[in-house]
């Protein structure tokens, strides 16, 4: 299945896909050199969107090894595809390289901010408030059912929200609801894998998917 770009997306610095292997009947990428690494900075990858979604998955914004392989949440330990496996979101857990894939179960991926960094923390909160802006734009444009952002602090300085919490949210863009969901990062310690589930199986049964 061909993936949706955002067509109103600014950036145009794309980092080239690495080179690919065949496993299981399928092609998967390879793991990036540290020079793939460094020259992903920076750079970006498409959405993986089209309108009517029932929800659009938000990261805040792609790491050197999402933006060197082209695939959202793409780096070994996020445990964004297993969760969204466990709670009900696919019928099999995807490889990253299966993004586009989500398009035919409802579910989209697109980030808050569109260049990679080394880590979420080297954005500056201008960066977010502007990034926050071009979402609205974007969801607007493609009216998902909820717009899922994964990471309460990027919500909380980019919309403006200082003490928000998880789960649905008041605000609205047009007519798509806001959820708010933890980071999947293996680096954020603060929710066990369970509870990762369980906080994104309460969206899926809000859909009644």
């Amino acid at each position: 299945m061909k993936a949706v770009h955002h067509r109103g997306t600014k950036s145009t610095k794309r980092s080239p896909l690495c080179p690919l292997c065949l496993f299981g009947g399928k092609w998967f990428s390879l793991k990036p050199t540290k020079a793939d690494l460094l020259a992903a900075f920076g750079t970006t990858l498409p959405d993986v969107i089209a309108p009517d979604l029932d929800v659009v998955f938000c990261g805040i914004n792609p790491g050197l090894y999402t933006a060197a392989v082209q695939q959202h949440f793409g780096r070994p330990g996020n445990r964004f595809w297993p969760t969204i496996y466990k709670a009900g979101f696919t019928p099999r857990l995807f490889h990253p390289s299966e993004q586009r894939e989500l398009l035919q179960h409802g579910c989209g991926i697109t980030n808050v901010v569109a260049r990679a960094t080394t880590a979420a923390a080297e954005l500056t909160s201008a960066e977010l408030v502007e990034g926050a802006r071009t979402l609205e734009k974007k969801i607007a444009r493609f009216r998902p059912r909820v717009l899922a952002i994964v990471g309460i602090g990027a919500y909380r300085t980019g919309f403006n929200h200082p003490r928000a919490k998880t789960g649905l949210q008041d605000e609205t863009i047009v007519d798509t609801r806001i959820w708010i969901l933890p980071n999947p990062s293996g680096l954020n310690a603060n929710y066990r894998p369970a509870e990762l589930v369980a906080l994104y199986r309460e969206l899926r049964d809000w859909l009644g998917k």
